[in-house]
C-alpha cells in the first residue's frame, strides 16, 4: 500500500509559565509550515485539555489534538463535554485522541484499577459518540451504566448541537489494533517500524474489514523520532536508553503493550532479555543490550538522506501522517530549523 503523500504533525511538549511563550510560538511556526495537526499528551506535567484552549487562540488552521487524554483519569461524559468545549474554542479542529494507558500509571496516580481497560475504551467511545451527536445518554456496559441503575439518576442530554469530532485511538495490543480498526477515525501508532508494519497493520485491517470498510480510511498517524546528522553511531547509542526504557519501565513484568509490539516485529529474545534486565535494576546493562536495530528499524536518524529514506519507508508501509518526535534539539532556534529541514525533506519525498 503507498500513500501518494503524508502529513506531518508535531508534539507540542510541556507548557509552563516559564516557557508558554515559546509553546505558542512553537505550534504557530508548525502552522506556518503546513503542519496538519499539534498533539499535547496528557505525560508527567499536566493534562491533556487544557493548552489546547491556550492555543486555540492563538492558531487558525492546524488541527490540535490530544494525544492522549486517559480514559481511566475521566468519566466519558466530561470527557465528551472537554471534547465539545475545545471544538468550540478551536473552530472545529479539534481531534480527540484517547487511551488506555496502562496499569502503573492508572493503579499508581489516579487509584482506578486497571480492569477492562478495552472495554472502557469501547464504552468511552460510544459514550462520547452520542453525545457529540446530541442524543441522550442511556448506556448498558460493562463498565458504564447510565444513568446509575438504582439511583436517582436520569436520562440526559448535553445542550451541544450535533458536531463531528474524529476520534483517533492509541493502541498497542491486538484486539485493541483490531478494534481501532473498526471503530476510529484515526490510529496513533508508537513502537511502530515501516520494516515490520504486519506487527500492527494486520491487526488494524483486520478490524477495518469487519467493519466493511478499508484501511485507507483511517488516518494512521504514527510516533516517529527524527534526528539529521552525521555521527550516526552516536545518535543510536544515545538512543538505546530510551528503547530499554520502553521494553522494561513502560509497565510492569506482566503487562507491558511495547514490549510485546516488539516481540511481534521478530525482536522476542531482545526485549525479553532487556526488561529482565530493567525490572534487576540493571539499567545501564539494559540500554547496552539493546541491538542496534531495535532503533534504527523504529525511528530516523542519519543525514538528510538516510532520514529522508526512512520517511519513504513509512509512507509505502501506509503511514498517513508522520508524528515527528524531536527530542534532539531543544526548544527554540533549533528545533524549528529541524521542523523546517524535516519539511524540505517531505516535499521532495
Amino acid at each position: 500500500m503507498v500513500n501518494e503523500s503524508m502529513r506531518l504533525a508535531i508534539e507540542i511538549g510541556p507548557a509552563r509559565a516559564d516557557n508558554l511563550k515559546s509553546v505558542v510560538a512553537w505550534v504557530r511556526h508548525a502552522e506556518r509550515l503546513g503542519v496538519a495537526m499539534a498533539f499535547s499528551a496528557e505525560a508527567w506535567w499536566s493534562d491533556s485539555a487544557t493548552v489546547l484552549g491556550y492555543l486555540a487562540a492563538s492558531t487558525e488552521r492546524i488541527r490540535l489534538a490530544t494525544g492522549i487524554m486517559q480514559t481511566t483519569a475521566r468519566v466519558p461524559a466530561m470527557t465528551a463535554m472537554t471534547a465539545l468545549t475545545l471544538h468550540d474554542l478551536s473552530g472545529g479542529r479539534f481531534v480527540l485522541g484517547l487511551g488506555a494507558s496502562g496499569p502503573q500509571v492508572v493503579e499508581g496516580l489516579h487509584g482506578i484499577r486497571y480492569q477492562m481497560p478495552l472495554a472502557r475504551l469501547q464504552e468511552t467511545v460510544d459514550i462520547c459518540r452520542m453525545v457529540f451527536a446530541g442524543e441522550k445518554v442511556r448506556y448498558e456496559g460493562k463498565v458504564f451504566q447510565l444513568p446509575l441503575p438504582d439511583s436517582e439518576g436520569k436520562v440526559l442530554r448535553v445542550a451541544h448541537d450535533p458536531v463531528d469530532i474524529p476520534i483517533y485511538l492509541a493502541t498497542l495490543g491486538p484486539r485493541s489494533l483490531t478494534y481501532t480498526g473498526q471503530a476510529a477515525n484515526g490510529w496513533l501508532g508508537t513502537s511502530f517500524s515501516p520494516d515490520h508494519p504486519d506487527a500492527h497493520l494486520r491487526y488494524l485491517e483486520a478490524g477495518a474489514a469487519q467493519s466493511g470498510r478499508s484501511l485507507s480510511e483511517l488516518d494512521l498517524c504514527v510516533s516517529v523520532r527524527v534526528e539529521i546528522g552525521d555521527d550516526v553511531d552516536e545518535m543510536i547509542a544515545r538512543r538505546k536508553q530510551g528503547v530499554a526504557f520502553n521494553m522494561g519501565g513502560m509497565g510492569s513484568a506482566t503487562t507491558n503493550f511495547y514490549n510485546d509490539a516488539f516481540q511481534r516485529a521478530g525482536f522476542v529474545d531482545d526485549a525479553r532479555a532487556i526488561q529482565s534486565l530493567w525490572l534487576a535494576g540493571k539499567r545501564e546493562q539494559a540500554a547496552l543490550r539493546v541491538p542496534d536495530a531495535m532503533v534504527t528499524e523504529f525511528q530516523a536518524l542519519g543525514t538528510r538522506e538516510m532520514v529522508a529514506e526512512r520517511l519513504r519507508r513509512y509512507r509505502d508501509a501506509g503511514v498517513t501522517t508522520v508524528k515527528l518526535g524531536l527530542d534532539s534539539a531543544p526548544q527554540g532556534k533549533q528545533r524549528f530549523e529541524l521542523l523546517e529541514n524535516i519539511v524540505d525533506l517531505m516535499e521532495g519525498l
